[in-house]
């Protein structure tokens, strides 16, 4: 059996105005990451796990921030696309670890949400996708509000 891993990872400054997304889930707070799609960061670095994986490029080659068509677009449909170009390789995921570094608000009390929208998606369990969340004990542009990043790592198995 071939295994491919794969990595990723996704910043995005934090601005008012915005609605917070992470992992599929609305995340009540007074800013939202800022970016030409929803801006959730943990689904563009899973994203980016996958096409790496299988050495596809990554999200900006696949959902350009310079393309209408994905303004606004709801990255859970760019984690399903994604999930289209694995399966047409002949692959599927054996389980995804990420991590989101964000200094408020804590997410705690949303990682299972963000665990079922990404088992669902992705096809797997939900005890094979781990979310942790941390904050950066208030340093760099995580710590002081400015930004939220996600990494994420995925392990694939070819059918």
């Amino acid at each position: 059996m071939s295994y491919r891993i794969g990595s990723g990872v996704d910043f995005h400054q934090l601005k008012k105005g915005r609605e917070l997304w992470v992992g599929g889930v609305n995340i009540p707070f007074e800013k939202g990451a800022d970016g030409h799609s929803d801006a959730d960061v943990l689904l563009h670095a899973i994203c980016d796990a996958l096409l790496g994986a299988l050495a596809l490029g990554d999200i900006g080659i696949h959902f350009p921030n310079t393309s209408g068509e994905f303004k606004d677009i709801r990255s859970t449909i760019l984690l399903q696309r994604t999930m289209d170009l694995i399966k047409q390789n002949g692959y599927s995921i054996v389980n995804i670890d990420s991590t989101i570094c964000l200094q408020k608000p804590k997410l705690k009390q949303y990682t299972n949400a963000m665990r079922r929208v990404i088992a669902e998606i992705t096809n797997v369990s939900e005890g094979d996708v781990s979310i942790k969340a941390t904050t950066t004990e208030e340093m760099g542009f995580v710590g002081k509000g400015k930004g939220i990043m996600a990494y994420a790592t995925v392990l694939l198995k070819k059918d």
